[in-house]
């Protein structure tokens, strides 16, 4: 009879772990035009999974009906999904003009960031045994390496964020407002660059991207002209 029970407690368990652990999938991609969306951030805003969309725009994650699913993407409009149901999902972004880079994965840009305390399963997925060839080839292992990569990509343009700011590059060059937004973007130096240059050089980076940005056309100055080429 304890047998029995403990067999059924057994059952119960894993049941109610598998319907926690629900794999909901779907695709992401471009309001109006219909474009698939490849490397959109998804989190469920409650139990903290993440994954990426694949080059089709193609993404599954763990959730469960009444979650909250975000999706961020560079130059998109951030969007929310509550899973009311566990069917195929079809999410469309906005597409946004282009501006300095505003997309956070977890929290503002302003915030400090640190994926290893924040995300240790992706890390932990991520890594590589000679022995065990799941941790080459699972969909989770190989997801788990798109994601350190992707958070490695955020912290860099976090810290290429905190130098060149607004006040900043506004204390150098005589624009404001949008002018100043488009000039940022435009000119907006590498990670590689900051890390390899002090105050002094990036002083002087600024100031000849300024004159390259004087010596334009105009109607060259702004982005929405540059995206109508």
């Amino acid at each position: 009879m304890k047998i029995k029970l403990f067999i059924t407690l057994i059952l119960i368990f894993t049941c109610t772990g598998l319907y926690a652990q629900t794999l909901v999938k779907g695709g992401v991609f471009e309001s109006g035009s219909g474009i698939k969306l490849e490397n959109v951030f998804v989190r469920d805003m409650t139990n903290k999974q993440v994954t990426l969309t694949d080059k089709n725009g193609r993404f599954s994650i763990n959730t469960e009906t009444g979650h909250i699913l975000l999706f961020t993407l560079p130059g998109y409009v951030a969007d929310t999904l509550y899973v009311v149901d566990l069917s195929q999902k079809h999410v469309e972004l906005k597409n946004q003009p282009i501006q300095l880079r505003e997309v956070s994965v977890v929290s503002t840009r302003t915030t400090s960031f640190d994926p290893h305390k924040e995300y240790p399963e992706v890390y932990e997925k991520a890594k590589v045994y000679p022995l065990s060839p799941s941790t080459w080839f699972s969909r989770d292992a190989r997801m788990a390496r798109r994601l350190k990569k992707y958070f490695q990509t955020e912290q860099e343009e976090r810290q290429v964020d905190k130098i060149f700011t607004r006040a900043y590059v506004g204390s150098i060059v005589p624009l404001k407002g949008q002018d100043l937004e488009d000039f940022m973007t435009m000119y907006r130096p590498s990670y590689k660059f900051i890390v390899s240059n002090n105050s002094e050089s990036l002083a002087t980076y600024i100031n000849d991207s300024y004159k390259k940005y004087k010596d334009l056309p105009p109607e060259k100055r702004h982005l929405q002209a540059l995206e109508s080429q």
